[in-house]
């Protein structure tokens, strides 16, 4: 799989280089807290959720990462990890709303599927809130479907919490 490609201006690397596990929270501290008010609880979960994932060997001993550059500066991430017995999971997708609406998340997560079938994976898995509604399309369109969901407050204001689910 090539390192990166283009497109307006936008790189995506498919690798994990040094510093991106960090950019990957940081990411998320600069998307979701000042768009749907999420706290530090949220921000520090996801960044030992990637610390978690890198320490088990993630992504060199199965999945895929992307890291979505413009200007040297990371502006979106998706990542797929191995979580063993044929099923994977899709972790940290984000990307700033300046990147949303040019199909670049339904390319990412169009390739994720390509890779999860080349890895052999099952299924499919993920976490994530009903209010990002235009995440919850993209993930609908390629035929995952709800099968939970819970109410959190840990992460600041109540939120949905909503499992998705697609067999491959």
């Amino acid at each position: 799989m090539s390192t990166a490609t283009t497109r307006d201006q936008v790189e995506i690397h498919r690798t994990l280089r040094p510093g991106d596990a960090a950019a990957i929270g940081e990411l998320h501290r600069r998307v979701y807290v000042p768009e749907f008010g999420l706290n530090e609880t949220f921000v520090t979960s996801v960044l030992a959720g990637v610390e978690r994932a890198v320490a088990a060997g993630w992504p060199e001993r199965g999945g895929g990462v992307w890291i979505v550059e413009q200007g040297g500066v990371v502006r979106g991430a998706l990542g797929l990890t191995d979580q063993g017995d044929g099923v994977g999971q899709v972790r940290w997708f984000v990307l700033e709303s300046e990147l949303r609406g040019r199909g670049l998340g339904r390319q990412l997560v169009g390739e994720l599927l390509e890779l999860a079938r080349e890895q052999g994976m099952r299924r499919l898995e993920l976490g994530t809130f009903s209010a990002l509604t235009t995440a919850a399309h993209i993930y609908r369109a390629v035929g995952f479907r709800v099968t939970d969901a819970l109410e959190r407050t840990d992460w600041g204001p109540p939120v949905t919490f909503q499992f998705y689910a697609l067999d491959l």
